[in-house]
């Protein structure tokens, strides 16, 4: 039975289909290349998938059960054969641990085929979560802690008491050496050492003491550590046999009646963890196979947040587990003809396939390093058109160049199709010698500024060593959603990747690496401060995590959702304003700035 809803479910708005014409504008491409021509397809979320989704959230905001987890939930847009519209919706994993719920599109087809064999592995990967919880717990290793800094203390007071005696020998010797004769001089001094010797006697009975206690407890922790890590082995075996088991048996099907396995349509590799499972996939594979057209699409979080993802915010294709999925899930399907020709990515958007050629500024003289910025456009045969919100130009010559980063644009090239498009990829097709081009280092997704790369391998290891060698001086500005009390300081936090939570950074004071940021309050702003940051040290989301921490100024970047930000922003703000470094052929120190836009 089809599980097709009426647009009336969702939205009041919308009555009937020849009520209201549907709103095409897009705010967002599912996109991919058909893997037999390699025409690029695409499917909108426009703006009315988004305000039929707000009708989802309504209804999920009604039920408590939805809110016990977060996850993503999709909605689909579709024609029917009749010629009237409807909607499919669908949850990404399991709801409330059931992967078939009525009214929701049901998983892709396989899980059923390793029910058994997943119920099973479910089982024993449960039994293996609760006994590493058990023997990550033990007792015995607070026993042990406690134990151990108690010795410590002993050991510690003990030796302060023996390097006081020790000095108080010393002290009696100089006296003795000038006050007695030689054989009672003898006898003195040796009932000094025979005091050190004593001494000596008690620390090793005291770290005896401490080795014959803790050792059991020791041999029984190094046990639980050894199991735990057999059992975190025979997990993630097991996990890996049970996914593969999985993904051979997931078949999804496109809108040209092909079926392929996930094994056969993810790249050569290990497959990530729910593959299959998102919506995305779950709504083209169900629509393909039950004859609907889909028409535009939406997916939102829902939940307690996680990572960036916000409850009630509308996300992409997931880059690892969907994105390859989606040239194969929308093939066949029909494209709207002003996105159905042919395209190709040129680095910096998506243009019709034709001839590109550069359109050059006057290059700027090598001291010249507060000129206008220039910008690059590419020509399409029917006149100019600007790159992408384009590529402002600070500083260039025949070694290097330098780029005002827009914020949303990534620094280098991401690992998957969807991320591609970046200061480095559109440099590299524009510019005559841009596959020599290198990123000297990289600014994150969201944050703007100088990005500095080098066109030749000597100039790229000369700034590199700078860089090295912490000789190059950068300035950021940033506003903070909150108000900072202190006017300038020195922030040091150990930072470390979140194994839990990637790609976000914690202070964890035994693995993480030193970082160093100088700041100083520019101005207060009402309920805002705006702080210029000196970092010392070049460590991922460094000013990020100085700026979030309780450790360092305790209040997140306005627009950081990743590190806690909740006030309403259009963008992180945070700015790379100045570069300052040796030029490497010159030798003439450069300073390079680029305007704060917020």
């Amino acid at each position: 039975m089809l599980t097709v809803h009426r647009l009336l479910d969702f939205a009041d708005c919308f009555t009937d289909r020849n009520s209201k014409p549907i709103d095409l504008s897009c705010n967002y491409w599912y996109e991919g290349n058909c893997p037999q021509s390699g025409e690029l397809l695409r499917l909108p979320r426009t703006r009315m998938s988004e305000e039929l989704a707000r009708g989802l959230m309504q209804y999920l905001a009604a039920d408590d059960c939805f809110d016990r987890e977060g996850k993503m939930y999709g909605l689909l847009l579709v024609e029917m054969p009749s010629g009237e519209q409807g909607i499919l919706k669908a949850f990404s994993g399991l709801l409330n641990g059931c992967s078939v719920v009525e009214g929701w599109v049901p998983p892709i087809p396989g899980r059923s085929r390793v029910q058994g064999e997943e119920a099973r592995a479910l089982t024993q990967l449960e039994a293996m979560k609760q006994e590493l919880i058990a023997l990550n717990q033990l007792p015995q290793r607070q026993e042990y802690q406690a134990l151990w800094s108690e010795f410590e203390l002993q050991l510690q007071f003990l030796n302060e008491q023996h390097r006081n005696g020790k000095q108080q020998r010393e002290q009696k010797r100089q006296l003795l050496s000038q006050t007695l004769a030689s054989e009672a001089l003898s006898i003195a001094l040796e009932q000094l050492n025979q005091a050190s010797r004593l001494e000596k006697i008690e620390r090793r009975q005291l770290k005896r003491r401490r080795d014959e206690t803790l050792q059991p407890l020791k041999l029984l922790i190094e046990a639980a550590d050894e199991r735990m890590r057999a059992l975190k082995k025979q997990r993630k075996e097991l996990s890996r046999e049970l996914q593969a088991q999985m993904h051979a048996a997931y078949t999804l099907v496109n809108f040209l009646g092909k079926s392929r396995s996930l094994l056969q349509l993810m790249p050569a590799g290990a497959i990530p963890t729910g593959t299959g499972d998102c919506c995305a996939p779950k709504l083209l594979h169900y629509a393909a196979a039950n004859n609907l057209k889909p028409l535009a699409m939406a997916e939102f979080w829902w939940g307690p947040p996680s990572g960036d993802k916000i409850q009630g915010e509308f996300y992409g294709a997931c880059g690892d587990r969907c994105q390859p999925l989606m040239g194969f899930l929308l093939s066949g399907l029909a494209q709207n003809p002003i996105v159905s020709h042919k395209i190709m990515a040129c680095g910096t958007g998506i243009l019709p396939a034709t001839k590109i050629h550069i359109v050059e500024a006057e290059p700027l003289d090598l001291g010249a390093v507060e000129a206008s910025p220039k910008n690059y456009n590419i020509s399409c045969g029917t006149g100019i058109l600007p790159v992408a919100e384009m590529l402002p130009i600070i500083y260039e010559d025949k070694w290097l160049i330098t780029v005002n980063k827009p914020s949303g644009l990534l620094s280098v090239p991401g690992r998957y199709l969807d991320n591609q498009d970046s200061v480095l990829s559109r440099l590299r097709n524009l510019l005559p010698d841009g596959l020599e081009l290198t990123a000297l280092h990289r600014l994150d997704l969201e944050t703007s500024g100088i990005l500095l790369l080098a066109r030749d391998k000597e100039t790229h290891s000369k700034l590199s060593g700078q860089f090295a060698d912490k000789q190059v001086r950068k300035v950021y500005e940033a506003v903070l959603s909150g108000t900072v009390k202190i006017d300038a300081g020195t922030i040091e936090l150990p930072l470390w990747g979140d194994p839990e939570n990637r790609p976000c950074q914690q202070v964890n004071w035994e693995c993480g690496k030193p970082s160093v940021t100088g700041f100083e309050v520019m101005a207060r702003e009402g309920n805002h401060t705006r702080v210029e940051f000196l970092p010392l040290t070049g460590r991922t989301h460094q000013l990020r995590v100085h700026a979030a921490d309780v450790g360092g100024l305790g209040i997140p970047i306005l627009g950081d959702r990743l590190y806690g930000c909740r006030a309403a922003a259009s963008r992180l703000h945070l700015h790379a304003r100045e570069l300052c470094f040796e030029h490497p052929q010159s030798g003439e120190w450069l300073h390079l700035q680029a305007a704060t836009p917020f």
